[in-house]
């Protein structure tokens, strides 16, 4: 596990080899393209468009988009499973490609591969066998994450006989065994009943709670809108939209008045017929749309409009 020594280690190394380094940006990706080819060498599939994106540390970032939109795609060119046709993805200021930056990250796939034979503390000792843990930090850490998780009432019982809830618990607490500062989610909250799926949310932002930076992909457009600082959606490659969740849903062009203790008739009059009746303003602000209601809009304007792109400053 990572100490403050190490990592102030990691960090100076990285500004004598690289002095533009910034250490709170933790991924940065520029005009990154992913082309698949087929067996000729011919273009198939643009699954990634010169996306340029920048995620800060210690913020839960949304990566959004339908299937096919590049979302899986930029995951693993971000963890160096898949190297870019075009441009380049920096994580901890150094290049994507580069594996030993991968010990800072923990990855939740969105299936998770486990040994089912396996109980959940023998799990979670393989993989922090795997980081080279010493033996009692391992045991402790086990334990913290598998109550963390939920898990402690069957960490004796073998994989295969747990839910795909329960399985997405163990694939989370796998993905924090070695303590990362990036933690990598690819629809954590499926196959979650609404009680799990409130317990994983709450424990994302404890992570950003505990200074660790969180990406997460998911399709459940309302967990994103609960827990994200800030969003990017995809649509077939390119970049539509990139900002903080609360501007993006603002509707600048309605406003909204709250107040209490106001007679009947005075409920449909302006700021200061309130403050005539005697009523207190508690706030004039421009009402939230849901991420639902832009995430489908960005899309119908996607296939009306192709190729627009994002153009909006990241706020």
């Amino acid at each position: 596990m990572a100490t403050d020594t190490s990592e102030s280690k990691k960090t100076s190394k990285l500004e004598q080899t690289n002095p533009d380094y910034d250490p709170n940006i933790v991924i940065e990706a520029q005009n990154l393209t992913k082309i698949y080819r087929d067996f000729w060498g011919r273009q198939k599939v643009r699954a990634l468009n010169a996306l340029d994106l920048e995620v800060k540390k210690g913020e839960i970032f949304g990566l959004l988009g339908p299937n096919g939109s590049g979302k899986s795609t930029t995951i693993k060119l971000l963890l160096g499973l898949l190297f870019p046709t075009s441009g380049r993805a920096m994580v901890f200021g150094e290049n994507a490609t580069e594996v030993t930056k991968n010990e800072r990250i923990g990855y939740l796939p969105e299936e998770s591969y486990l040994y089912k034979f396996l109980t959940a503390e023998e799990t979670l000792d393989f993989y922090g066998r795997l980081f080279d843990i010493p033996s009692e930090v391992r045991k402790e850490r086990v334990q913290s994450l598998i109550k963390q998780v939920g898990l402690t009432n069957a960490k004796r019982r073998q994989l295969r006989e747990y839910s795909k809830g329960m399985t997405r618990r163990i694939g989370l607490a796998q993905a924090l065994i070695n303590d990362p500062d990036l933690v990598l989610l690819d629809e954590p909250t499926s196959g979650l009943d609404p009680l799990g799926t409130r317990e994983m949310k709450d424990m994302i932002l404890k992570l950003r709670d505990e200074g660790k930076t969180v990406v997460m992909c998911s399709h459940l457009l309302g967990d994103v809108q609960d827990v994200c600082d800030r969003i990017a959606i995809l649509y077939q490659g390119d970049l539509k939209e990139l900002g903080r969740v609360d501007s993006l849903l603002q509707v600048s062009d309605e406003t909204s008045i709250r107040a209490k203790n106001l007679p009947e008739s005075a409920q449909e009059e302006i700021r200061e017929v309130i403050k005539r009746h005697g009523g207190d303003l508690i706030g004039v602000e421009n009402p939230k749309s849901t991420l639902e209601e832009l995430f489908l809009q960005i899309v119908r304007e996607s296939e009306q409009r192709p190729g627009q792109r994002a153009s909006g400053s990241d706020s």
